[in-house]
């Protein structure tokens, strides 16, 4: 890297295919060689050939990606920032975020985990909330996989001394404080500037477990201390978001994984954008594979069926998580509270119930919720969205702030059921019948979910360029 920085005219030069240079955090880097291999695809970084690339670079990129993946000798230099000329940017959206923002009520006004939905809704830039809230189709499966919790009674125990309630358990020989583990989410960057990062760092303040497809990235999270491999089996290809897909993504606001350059069609939504990064042909034999090249644990994420978790058994995973997605991919698809209460009976009748962990995620707005699972034969349970939601509005404190409520909430629920201790959650403590009558029993109105839920919207009206 030259000792002698480089102006912004040198740079503005290097604006084409042919020659692409891009300014991130102050250093210049020659990129024209690495435009075809870019997950993302080529037209976003000649967005910014020739200029400055760092607001578009933080969202979606870890701080060392150039140093990973960039060749040390395309690394030219320290830029002269005064020198660049600064684009003049019209963003009344920005404006009305920075209003409300100063009008956001206090942290402590957040008693429960629907909360952190309602305030990050309003100071989260349009584009960021329908990528975070938006569901697949109608969604019809992620409203459900909330309200089917509702369909669960309890029936508790009393004089039972809870003096001490310990809410402690291990997942996958883990120690952990709670049984919620933070589920893996994307573009975390969209919600705060460090995204995931603050995400990590509450879960480990707080003693839970944070879920961070080659051989290389496996090995190297195995020597770095990751304690198992999680592999999402429910997204061949990804649903049609279309609260998201009328967002209208665009470049400007994140470079996401989409191979193709300029055939991705970035007007229909982040999750549109990065579709064609999955890889559709990945199937059963491939888990051989995955378990050839690791000790860790393999988890399986996505199963929706009995069948499915008894095939995971024969093939020799360690775990499933029993999840649609957050609703997210198929539509009307049953949540995964009424799939556990499906399974875990097969599983006891077989004698497999030790054989394997069995998680699950989606809907879960309550430390009710997870106790719940517990009951029914869940190890414990994944918590994604509120998470973001709180990172969204909050920062760092606000995760915290959500994963110390559900503490609170279940001390007070395992004393109330009469459960000193996780292994004293059975089925016993909870009626099912309400669940396992299908769909077509009537469920609690709860007028908390109404209030956060964002309604889908048809076309609007107006200018096109709105539309």
């Amino acid at each position: 890297m030259s000792s002698t920085k480089l102006t912004g005219a040198t740079i503005a030069e290097h604006n084409s295919r042919d020659s692409c240079w891009v300014i991130v955090h102050g250093k210049a880097y020659d990129v024209t060689d690495f435009l075809n291999e870019h997950p993302g695809g080529s037209r976003i970084i000649l967005r910014y050939a020739g200029k400055d690339a760092t607001d578009a670079f933080d969202p979606v990129h870890p701080p060392d990606t150039l140093n990973i993946y960039l060749d040390p000798s395309k690394h030219l230099g320290y830029v002269d920032m005064e020198t660049i000329q600064k684009e003049e940017s019209d963003d009344p959206e920005k404006a009305l975020i920075e209003h409300r923002i100063k009008q956001m009520p206090p942290l402590e006004a957040c008693y429960n985990l629907m909360d952190f939905e309602t305030v990050a809704r309003e100071v989260m830039r349009k584009t960021s909330w329908a990528y975070y809230s938006s569901g697949a189709d109608d969604e019809i499966t992620m409203r459900e996989n909330h309200s089917a919790f509702h369909k669960v009674w309890f029936r508790p125990r009393v004089l039972v001394d809870v003096e001490s309630v310990d809410m402690s358990t291990t997942m996958l020989g883990t120690k952990v404080s709670i049984p919620f583990y933070v589920t893996a989410t994307a573009l975390g960057k969209l919600g705060h500037p460090e995204g995931e990062v603050v995400l990590t760092k509450a879960a480990y303040d707080h003693d839970v477990i944070h879920l961070d497809i080659t051989e290389r990235i496996v090995r190297h999270a195995e020597q770095r201390g990751c304690k198992a491999v999680f592999i999402t089996v429910d997204a061949p290809q990804l649903g049609r978001r279309e609260k998201d897909m009328r967002s209208k993504f665009s470049d400007v606001e994140s470079d996401v994984q989409a191979s193709g350059g300029s055939s991705v069609d970035r007007s229909q939504g982040a999750a549109r954008a990065i579709s064609s990064f999955i890889d559709p042909s990945l199937s059963w034999k491939d888990i051989p594979w995955f378990k050839s090249i690791t000790k860790m644990p393999i988890i399986l994420k996505g199963v929706q069926c009995v069948d499915d978790v008894l095939r995971a058994i024969d093939i020799g995973v360690d775990s499933v998580v029993i999840s649609n997605h957050g609703g997210r991919q198929l539509d009307t698809t049953p949540s995964a509270i009424e799939i556990l209460a499906e399974v875990a009976p097969i599983l006891r009748a077989r004698g497999l119930e030790g054989q394997i962990e069995i998680y699950i995620d989606g809907g879960i707005r309550r430390a009710t919720d997870i106790i719940k699972a517990l009951c029914l034969g869940a190890k414990g349970v994944g918590i994604g969205r509120p998470f973001l939601y709180a990172m969204s509005a909050y920062g760092a404190k606000g995760v915290s702030h959500a994963m110390q409520l559900l503490k609170d909430e279940m001390e007070m629920n395992m004393r109330l059921i009469g459960a000193a201790c996780i292994k004293d959650l059975n089925p016993s403590l909870v009626d099912t019948r309400g669940l396992l009558s299908g769909h077509s029993g009537s469920v609690p109105v709860d007028s908390l979910s109404l209030r956060a839920y964002d309604s889908l919207q048809g076309p609007r009206f107006g200018d096109k360029s709105k539309l």
